[in-house]
């Protein structure tokens, strides 16, 4: 007898038995009463799976996430590498990239796959593409648990309308950091939870002890105080600010070497910019497959931008053991500690930054720092998270 999944959910599937002679009651059969409990299939849904901070998050929680019998499938809109959909699919997780698709279609061709798919849970992670899911989700039956995670304080004002207007429909909201949850954008949500993803603390703290190898490949000295930047190459991280900076601390401190990675629409002028200071110390590496080992072999990481949810390559750093040097945005302040494990500073200002990125390669603070981001790795740990998403995904589809 063929039946799926959907067709057997919360029902019995009841199989006539022959007895044999032992349980025979006057040779007749008996009824044995079999409740069939099909794999709870969830949809992850995001903008893209390019090497950023929303997209990270996710990969790393489904890779870390343990047997429950749970079936995902991720479906992105598009992706500029295939270097997380390769992890992703090397786990056995299905992956939909509808990158082929004509960029005008690809809204209206991802409702028409969830639809497909048909899953008991969505968690919508990218506020247009959610936006419309949600309403669509409302001509599917059965109709799927609605969750949404919000990664970032900010969106553009037509997007965090449309996504507001629609958000009465999920069954629960999760901000990524306190300070999403405080932020803008999760006003009105229902069932609003705060959960920090983390990454694979013991992932990177292999690559620290790495580090060395790490160095030599990238061609970087011994020698050097390696401070790295590892961002998608979009305006809200602000590389102008970032590279100004470097220019300042590579004149002051001839020990400094700036390397800067990523992927993004501002990779030619960021490019550019670099290759406008004539300086070996900063260097542009663009797309780096793996960039949390690069990450892990720095002296310092470095953060810019304008504005944040609560970046993942903090996480990276802090795992590492790795003090961090930011400007005070998003959720970033629910993990830097200022003078503990690194320093903050005020966005837009390339002098400030650049003079907290020398008290933090100072020796005597440079200690201090390293041990107190060692101290922080527990804050990250991506396991925990992972258990937490596992029942929170039981919980919706239980009521």
């Amino acid at each position: 007898m063929g039946l799926s999944g959907r067709d057997i959910q919360h029902k019995a599937l009841v199989i006539s038995v022959a007895a044999g002679s032992a349980a025979a009651v006057s040779g007749s059969p008996m009824a044995m009463i079999v409740t069939v409990k099909p794999r709870l299939h969830v949809c992850e849904i995001i903008k893209t799976l390019d090497v950023g901070g929303a997209e990270v998050l996710l990969v790393s929680r489904l890779l870390a996430m343990r047997p429950t019998g749970k079936r995902y499938t991720v479906v992105c809109l598009r992706a500029s590498t295939g270097e997380l959909i390769q992890r992703l699919r090397s786990a056995g997780i299905r992956v939909v990239d509808l990158t082929s698709c004509p960029s005008a279609l690809r809204l209206l061709r991802l409702a028409t796959v969830v639809r497909r798919l048909r899953p008991d849970v969505l968690n919508l992670h990218s506020p247009l593409p959610a936006a419309l899911i949600r309403l669509t989700s409302r001509l599917s039956w059965p109709r799927p648990a609605l969750v949404s995670t919000v990664h970032n304080v900010r969106y553009r004002v037509p997007t965090m309308l449309l996504d507001r207007a629609t958000r009465w429909l999920d069954a629960r909201t999760v901000a990524v950091s306190p300070q999403v949850a405080r932020a803008v954008v999760s006003r009105g949500a229902r069932r609003l939870h705060t959960r920090i993803h983390g990454v694979d603390v013991a992932e990177q703290r292999r690559a620290a002890m790495d580090a060395a190898r790490t160095r030599i490949e990238w061609d970087i000295p011994e020698s050097a105080f390696l401070i790295v930047h590892v961002a998608n190459l979009r305006p809200q991280k602000d590389h102008e600010t970032l590279i100004q900076a470097a220019a300042t601390v590579v004149a002051r401190d001839p020990r400094a070497m700036f390397v800067l990675a990523g992927t993004g629409p501002l990779h030619h002028q960021v490019a550019r910019r670099v290759a406008g200071l004539g300086s070996d110390s900063v260097r542009f590496l663009g797309g780096v497959p793996g960039a949390a080992r690069l990450i892990a072999a720095a002296d310092l990481l470095v953060l810019s931008s304008a504005h944040e949810g609560l970046p993942v390559v903090i996480m990276e750093a802090l795992a590492a053991g790795v003090p961090v040097v930011s400007t005070r945005v998003g959720g970033v302040p629910d993990l830097v500690q200022h003078g503990q494990n690194g320093f903050l500073t005020r966005p837009g200002d390339p002098e400030a930054l650049a003079e907290v990125i020398m008290r933090a390669a100072s020796p005597a603070n440079h200690t201090r720092l390293r041990a107190g981001a060692r101290d922080s790795a527990d804050l990250v740990d991506i396991d925990q998270a992972g258990a937490w998403f596992d029942k929170l995904y039981d919980e919706v589809c239980s009521r």
